[in-house]
């Protein structure tokens, strides 16, 4: 990995300070230009990317299909390297993006599965048990993932500055650092001061303007909420899938069932488009058919 970081240091450095991408996306696109960098170097002897034609890309697809990699990654990794060409491009390093005329690969649509309101409701029971400062913070973790929506790594970056519990209000650092207001109800809040109360009692704090610390003060990082999530989500659910971002989606899913507006939901979301916001909403057309045909007279078979 250093020296795929030393070849691409300046689109790095554009990813995360100017894209204000995090530093595991910035990776994930680091790795696939590796990937590719080193096909080209052992296909074609090409000494760089710049040099490359799309005969050349489209190789290196039916590669990639022939170790039957899923539709869906390998455009992931012609997305990370058509961002590569327009960074080169933006940057006056090439003329033309050789992707430019490039389809994506068809892929089935993935269904999210939500949690249940019994699921949920079964977690915030176990939940209610814990005490202690890690107990509590779990707790917190996942209060917050359901009654905000918001995304893991939001979650992890806030400070308790962001926290105001007085107003019950969140302030959410979101994509692309667009700031955004959360309510949060009387439950959150309780548990909040709660945990807070703990927090302040560790014996060291490094990280002291983060909201959510481990015991050793530090602030928490993606594979421990994760964890956390996936612990807790496992005592009540057989889903295969337990993610903060299927807490994320059951915190949608659910709101639209009840009623809620889709504009609101998008606010609340982060969603910059009503059209990244829709695809909760699969969800809610279930909830209503099964309503439908339990309720509507005309929806009876009769025989």
């Amino acid at each position: 990995m250093p020296e795929v970081i030393s070849q691409f240091s300046s689109f790095s450095d554009y990813l995360l300070h100017e894209k204000n991408y995090s530093e595991l996306t910035v990776k994930a696109y680091l790795t696939d230009l590796g990937a590719f960098s080193r096909y080209v170097g052992d296909e074609y002897d090409s000494s760089t990317i710049q040099d490359v034609n799309y005969s050349q890309i489209r190789s290196w697809i039916v590669s990639l299909v022939k170790l039957d990699i899923s539709n869906r990654s390998i455009n992931r990794k012609v997305s990370s390297l058509n961002s590569y060409f327009k960074f080169l491009m933006k940057t006056e390093a090439i003329e033309a993006n050789p992707l430019s005329k490039h389809k994506a690969l068809k892929t089935t649509k993935k269904v999210q599965i939500p949690f249940s309101q019994n699921e949920m409701d079964e977690v915030i029971q176990i939940l209610e048990l814990e005490t202690d400062f890690e107990g509590l913070r779990n707790r917190l973790i996942v209060e917050l993932f359901y009654a905000t929506g918001i995304r893991r790594i939001e979650l992890i970056q806030i400070n308790l500055k962001d926290l105001d519990l007085s107003n019950r209000t969140l302030k959410v650092l979101g994509k692309r650092n667009k700031e955004r207001f959360v309510p949060l109800i009387d439950s959150v809040v309780l548990t909040a001061n709660k945990y807070i109360q703990l927090r302040n009692e560790l014996e060291i704090i490094e990280d002291s303007e983060y909201l959510f610390l481990t015991k050793k003060g530090l602030k928490i990082y993606e594979t421990l909420v994760y964890r956390v999530i996936n612990e807790y989500f496992s005592m009540a659910s057989s889903k295969v899938k337990k993610s903060p971002h299927i807490l994320r989606h059951s915190f949608a899913t659910h709101l639209l069932n009840q009623g809620a507006d889709l504009n609101a939901v998008k606010e609340l979301l982060g969603h910059s488009s009503l059209a990244a916001t829709q695809v909760y909403t699969h969800n809610s057309i279930a909830e209503l058919k099964k309503v439908y045909a339990n309720a509507h007279p005309r929806s009876k078979n009769n025989n």
